[in-house]
């Protein structure tokens, strides 16, 4: 019954109920060795992105110089500790997102956000190349005020560098983080566990500046 996708979001009262239950993940990053869960050691700063399946999206910044974990889940929707199939059906208003702990005296906030832009197409809506639903959706989850002024302050910038290569309008969502629900366990650092396993994500081949030296 999961598997009919709606194109649109879910009110919360069309919403799936969710639990109370936890997602139970591994304590350790299966690449880094760092935790998944807070606490985090003082000094570091948390980030959070959707940008198509989680999968390469969560490769794309475990990879980073100055990341401390990465781990992947479910944000800005309305249902409680929600599994990945209750995600998939569209009916619990969720994205796929990315969970990045970094450092900020090793790696800008704007550098984040400039990785995110460059790793995925980001004016496809609610699809990213085939994969295609709600889930999909390009999304930035801030976590303060000065992360939404340099979210938008990139999003700007990298629009039109986009509409100068003939694309379209972004459709990302930049808006405050909600709660974030872990995802089961096997999809974290699924690509580090699977090699050769499934990534769609794909960018646009523009250049995404702002940050990047930051």
């Amino acid at each position: 019954m999961f598997w009919s996708k709606p194109a649109s979001l879910p009110t919360p009262e069309e919403a799936l109920p969710g639990r109370t239950d936890v997602m139970t993940v591994p304590e350790a990053h299966a690449v880094h060795g760092s935790p998944l869960k807070p606490p985090f050691p003082e000094g570091l700063e948390v980030a959070m992105f959707g940008l198509g399946c989680f999968w390469g999206a969560e490769r794309c910044f475990w990879r980073l110089e100055g990341v401390f974990s990465t781990a992947v889940g479910y944000a800005a929707g309305h249902t409680p500790n929600p599994s990945y199939e209750e995600v998939c059906s569209g009916r619990t208003g969720h994205n796929e997102v990315v969970l990045v702990v970094f450092d900020p005296k090793v790696i800008s906030y704007a550098k984040l956000v400039a990785t995110f832009f460059q790793s995925h197409n980001p004016t496809q809506g609610m699809r990213q190349g085939n994969d295609v639903g709600t889930q999909y959706r390009s999304g930035i989850y801030t976590h303060s005020d000065g992360q939404m002024e340099t979210a938008k302050g990139v999003e700007a910038d990298y629009q039109a560098q986009l509409q100068a290569a003939g694309f379209g309008t972004i459709t990302t969502e930049i808006i405050p983080a909600g709660p974030f629900y872990y995802a089961e366990a096997y999809h974290q650092q699924y690509l580090h566990k699977n090699p050769m396993g499934y990534c769609g994500l794909g960018g646009t081949g523009v250049s995404c500046p702002i940050g990047i030296e930051t």
